[in-house]
Formats: structure tokens, C-alpha cells, sequence
């Protein structure tokens, strides 16, 4: 059952409004995005009313399983997407890392906005305010449901042990049992997330790329519309970030070339600087004792004239960005194609596929469950 609210309501607006669906998850974390997503819109179409509609997703409702192991493809978008399909929401909001890199046929991803810090944070038990990482106890415990995140902070901090978070769930609480328990010295969570919720007090470290290279997308916004729907299109294309889309399509370009997900350690950090584009790519096993990490850049210096209206055959891994010139988000997919064939070419399909087995088998022991890589 979805939850329908009013965003602002006809009465509060005193127009006579054309109302705008707009679909998203029941999490607070989740109605926050879409709120600040609804408000950018409303201050550009001031005579609209936006309808939120908030439903549970799959990823929602099973909260003691490894999501890697469902088995199930889009396990936060599903249900959102059906409704799209159904035409009883017109667009709806995501966090863009839980979006596949193959879309549905008939949708698009119409907006990506201005990206948040992608950055993994680091929360750490109340007896250990103050520290990092580096500076814990040996053998401190530290909690993340992401072998992303495991397997590169254990090539880099061997002295820690790192464990899943068996129960997943909010963010309240996440940080309501790390602070109440002793399982855990720390919890390794996206900044994103946390600075979205008004809870950045609780950061106690940013991970750098040197650290920890981030998810594919991670604290970006996604606003998923039916392709063929030029007016919602339209609507939502001013929500485009030109620099969050080029890194996005790299991103997820590379993700898709090598077949990565959430069941494999894959990781990126992208950046644009003086017109280039570029992107750090990497794979891993899960103990983390192999890796492979490439860098490659592109120019992205295309004039504005060359780019399009809003259309589905601009499609690149799955974002139609008319406002942003086409040439430059080609050389942003190209980019990271490009990259992940390296790695490919050095052995990265091996890595995986190891990784992706084992994980299916669920061994070794430890942390390799996976799954959503929590707070967005």
C-alpha cells in the first residue's frame, strides 16, 4: 500500500494546478531526497502540485537476508518502476546507485542532480569519538554490509577485523544499535546519506580515494521517468547537473562493461578538472589480497550547441541528458568502457567471477553477505 501525500497542497498554492505524481521509497532517508527533489521543482513550475506517493520495495521488506543472495535484480526500484509502468506515478526518485545499469525497456533516467559528496563516512562507537581508523585498537570490530567497502579497508587497515551488519535498516537505526552495543568500534556508512539526514555531527572520518574508493553513483539523485513522456522529460531535464551526469555515465559505463554488482567488489572515483574527465576504476577479491586499479581521463570540452533535446535514442547507460552536448557524454561512456577493458585485459573477469562464486556460496566466513551498501 502506498502512502500519498500532497507537496504543496492546491489549496496552499491557491493555482488551479496540473498535479505531478512522484514515486519514491517509504524511508525517511528517501522522502528527504525526494522532498529536496519535489522543492527544486516546484520553484521552477511554481503552478504545479507534486503528489508523493511512497511505497515499500523489496529491498524494504526483507531485512535479514543478504540482498546479494535474493537473488533479485532492482530490489529498490521494482515496485517503483511497476507503478511507472502503470502510469500511476510520472516520475519517480532514486538514489542513482541503486539503479541498474540496464534499464527497464521504456524508462530513462531523465535528471541526475547535483551530486552530493560520493565519500564513505566513518561512525564510530561514542567510547571512540576523536580516533580514525588508523588510530583504533587492534582488532576493533568494525560493520559494513559492503564488500566494496571490506575489501578494500582491509588491504589497508589488516590490524581490524570487519564484519557484516547482519540486520539491515534505517539509518536511525544503524546508529541507535552502534551506539547502544558493543559490536562494533565503528560503522562504515555513505557521507551522503548521513549529511542528507542533518547527522554529519556524527562523521568522524571521510574515507578518501586513497582509502576507500566509492560505489558506482554513490550520492547522486536519479529521476526515473517513461522515455517516451516528453512532457515529464522536459519537466525534470532542468534538474540535470552537467559534471554529475559525465561522472555517472563513466561510472556506470565501467560498471556495466565489466558485468559488476553489488555481489562483487567493483570501485570508482571520478572527478573533472580543466575540461577532463577523470576516472579511477577498480576491481577486488573479496579477502582483498587481489586487486586491479587503473586511471584514465578524456576531454569533455564539447560546446554547448551540440547538445540535444531530451530524447530516448540519447540514451547513455540509461541517462537522457539533452541539456548536457552529446559529444561529451559519449566520451564520458567511452572513458569507461575504456577502463574497465583494461582491467578486463589484465584479469579483472577472473577476480570477479572468484568473487561472485564464493559470494554465492557464502564462503569464506566473515563478511560476505553484501548487499545495499546502506545509507545513500
Amino acid at each position: 500500500m502506498a502512502d500519498v501525500v500532497l507537496w504543496p497542497t492546491q489549496e496552499e498554492n491557491g493555482l488551479k494546478s496540473h498535479t505531478i505524481r512522484v514515486g519514491t521509497r517509504k524511508s525517511q532517508l528517501a522522502r528527504i531526497q525526494t522532498d529536496s527533489v519535489v522543492q527544486m521543482l516546484q520553484e521552477c513550475r511554481p503552478h504545479l502540485c507534486f503528489e508523493i506517493v511512497a511505497m515499500s520495495t523489496t529491498g524494504d521488506k526483507i531485512l535479514d537476508t543478504a540482498l546479494s543472495k535474493i537473488g533479485e535484480k532492482s530490489l529498490f526500484t521494482k515496485e517503483l518502476e511497476n507503478a511507472l509502468e502503470r502510469n500511476e506515478v510520472d516520475l519517480v526518485v532514486h538514489s542513482l546507485k541503486d539503479l541498474p545499469t540496464s534499464l527497464p525497456p521504456g524508462f530513462t533516467i531523465g535528471a541526475v542532480c547535483k551530486r552530493e559528496d560520493p565519500h564513505d563516512a566513518v561512525v564510530f562507537h561514542p567510547k571512540h569519538s576523536g580516533k580514525t581508523l588508523g588510530s583504533l585498537p587492534d582488532k576493533s570490530v568494525i560493520g559494513t554490509s559492503s564488500l566494496r567497502r571490506a575489501a578494500q579497508l582491509k588491504r589497508k587497515f589488516p590490524q581490524l577485523e570487519f564484519r557484516d551488519i547482519l540486520q539491515r535498516g534505517n539509518l536511525n537505526t544503524r546508529l541507535k544499535k552502534l551506539d547502544e552495543k558493543e559490536d562494533f568500534s565503528a560503522i562504515i556508512l555513505a557521507a551522503a546519506g548521513l549529511r542528507r539526514m542533518g547527522w554529519e555531527s556524527r562523521i568522524g572520518q571521510i574515507l578518501s580515494p586513497a582509502d576507500c574508493l566509492y560505489a558506482v553513483g554513490q550520492g547522486a539523485l536519479a529521476v526515473e521517468v517513461r522515455a517516451k513522456d516528453q512532457e515529464i522529460l522536459e519537466l525534470v531535464s532542468v534538474l540535470h547537473d552537467r559534471e554529475s551526469v559525465l561522472r555517472c555515465i563513466a561510472e556506470r559505463a565501467f560498471m556495466k562493461r565489466l558485468e559488476g554488482g553489488c555481489s562483487v567488489p567493483v570501485a570508482v572515483s571520478t572527478v573533472v578538472k580543466d575540461s577532463q574527465l577523470y576516472l579511477t576504476g577498480a576491481v577486488y577479491s573479496l579477502d582483498g589480497a587481489e586487486s586491479l586499479q587503473e586511471t584514465m581521463q578524456a576531454s569533455v570540452d564539447f560546446p554547448q550547441e551540440d547538445a540535444g533535446g531530451p530524447s530516448d535514442d540519447a540514451q547513455h547507460v540509461g541517462i537522457s541528458a539533452g541539456a548536457v552536448p552529446r559529444r561529451a557524454q559519449q566520451a564520458a561512456e567511452k572513458l569507461g568502457v575504456q577502463v574497465a577493458e583494461l582491467l578486463l585485459a589484465r584479469g579483472a573477469g577472473l577476480i570477479l567471477a572468484t568473487a561472485r562464486q564464493l559470494n554465492e556460496a557464502g564462503e569464506p566466513a566473515g563478511l560476505l553477505s553484501g548487499g545495499r551498501e546502506g545509507a545513500q
